[in-house]
């Protein structure tokens, strides 16, 4: 089961994370030219086609889950391993 729940997790948050950075940067890259016109006084005429914000909350949502997942791993018991712990330490 919780092999099943680790994958999912990883995938999630990776898939996330990907599309955070790459798929924003490549919607970038084919959306427009790789440079930002500018007007003189240096103001930016066009904006981003994904906006930063978006492709920002991409990554902290995966990081998110990550986080989220590792506190639910500390705060559960290992099953069974307890067991052969303590018959460990009692036999010798």
């Amino acid at each position: 089961m919780t092999d099943t729940l680790d994958k999912a997790v990883m995938g999630l948050s990776g898939g996330l994370m990907v599309l955070g950075v790459v798929g924003g940067g490549l919607v970038e890259f084919l959306a427009g030219p790789p440079y930002v016109p500018t007007t003189e006084s240096g103001e930016v005429l066009t904006a981003a086609a994904v906006a930063p914000n978006v492709r920002a909350a991409l990554v902290l949502a995966a990081l998110l889950v990550l986080f989220v997942y590792a506190v639910y791993k500390l705060a559960t018991p290992v099953r069974g391993q307890s067991q052969h712990s303590e018959r460990a330490t009692a036999g010798d």
